[in-house]
């Protein structure tokens, strides 16, 4: 034999030994695997929200003036009374002086019809009374004579009939004077002013309950947390222009997602986090769910109110948090991790590592939370399933493995 065939034999034998020795050494796919077990099984949801206090003061201008003085700066704590500001009251002192007019032109109105005049027209009318009967005896008096003369024949007939038609005007003179004392107003004039004594008034009581408000006073005692004007500023009505609250009783205000409200009910407890303090939680409870769904930017959102369990004073009120609420908690369920859960034409399913092989299992799934999916049925505690590859390729059925190091 030449050479030539010893070396091309020898090729060929390493050859058929090193397909050989891969054949039955062949390179299994490194997993990453992890082990079916019973654990607890917490489903959360996060999202944003708002601090608010409980109970709000807000404090308004009650005119369109300016701003005299200040006497607090935002943060401060202030007792119930205290004096915040004080604003420009010329105007106000100006409508009190004019309400306190109208309710003394009112109450001499009422006076007069309630005692059936001013003093001064009760004068009158006695003179009026006097004056018609004066007139009335005198015209008495003439008849009678001339009655008695026509007795004789010294009067005619003619002018005692002239005698008894002038005391009979002054008769009707008299009784008009007397009734006009007596009956001056009528009941429709004295009730009309009743009321116009009564809307004076209340003008008087409000422009003195503005005038008052010009000396701006804490309603209760809190802290100044808003604080929008200074000395000199001017303020139109109805301005906001601070805000006071008990920094202890703060709630906060958490916008969920429209999808995520039929996981939320009251009572669920609550995580809420400040980035100001990291590290430093605060717990709460949902206290009300939405009943309308509103648009915030591109999210369509549900408001819900979370009740602060402790409230220490360090939540500051408008300040954006993150709330998380555990929606559900089931203890002892068989669970694997979320990336070990396969899906394929509406089948659920994992792959368990039996004697180093992959074996496609059917699995019936429970709660998913963010990183566990709770097993109904399909495994038992101990399985051991793969979560994927180190190097990106699929998981298949049957093929040879080795648990990544």
């Amino acid at each position: 034999m030449s050479w030539p065939w010893i070396w091309v034999g020898a090729a060929i034998l390493v050859v058929v030994v090193f397909f050989a020795v891969r054949s039955l050494t062949r390179e299994r796919l490194q997993v990453r695997v992890m082990q079916v077990s019973r654990q607890e099984l917490v489903s959360v949801l996060s999202t944003n929200g708002r601090v608010e206090p409980e109970d709000n003061h807000e404090i308004h201008a009650p005119v369109t003036t300016t701003v005299r003085a200040v006497y607090v700066r935002a943060g401060d704590t202030v007792e119930a009374g205290k004096v915040l500001a004080v604003l420009n009251d010329v105007d106000t002192r100006a409508r009190v002086a004019t309400a306190e007019s109208g309710v003394g032109a009112a109450q001499a109105t009422l006076e007069a019809a309630t005692h059936n005049g001013t003093q001064e027209q009760q004068q009158a009318s006695a003179a009026d009374i006097a004056r018609a009967k004066l007139d009335h005896d005198q015209a008495e008096r003439d008849l009678n004579a001339l009655v008695k003369l026509q007795a004789t024949g010294a009067a005619s007939a003619s002018e005692v009939s002239g005698a008894k038609q002038r005391l009979a005007s002054a008769a009707a003179t008299l009784d008009a004077a007397e009734s006009s004392s007596r009956s001056r107003y009528s009941a429709a004039e004295v009730e009309r002013a009743r009321t116009a004594l009564a809307d004076a008034q209340a003008n008087l009581a409000a422009a003195r309950d503005t005038e008052d408000k010009m000396t701006v006073r804490a309603p209760v005692a809190g802290t100044v947390y808003s604080l929008d004007v200074q000395p000199t500023s001017f303020v139109e009505a109805g301005k906001l222009m601070m805000q006071i609250a008990n920094p202890r009783q703060m709630r906060v205000r958490a916008f969920f997602d429209e999808p995520d409200l039929g996981r939320l009910a009251e009572s669920q407890k609550v995580v809420v986090k400040w980035e100001a303090r990291l590290g430093h939680t605060w717990t709460g409870h949902i206290e009300r769910v939405p009943s309308t769904v509103t648009s915030s930017g591109t999210r369509n959102v549900g408001e819900v109110l979370v009740a602060l369990d402790n409230s220490d004073g360090e939540l500051l009120p408008d300040t954006n948090v993150t709330v998380t609420v555990t929606t559900s908690s089931q203890a002892n369920i068989l669970s694997i991790p979320r990336e070990a859960l396969r899906m394929e034409q509406g089948q659920e399913f994992v792959y368990r590592v039996v004697n180093d092989e992959l074996k496609r299992t059917p699995v019936v799934t429970g709660t998913i939370t963010q990183t566990q999916v709770a097993v109904l049925s399909g495994l038992n505690a101990g399985d051991t399933v793969a979560t994927g590859t180190i190097n990106g390729q699929p998981l298949q059925e049957g093929v040879p493995v080795k648990e990544a190091q």
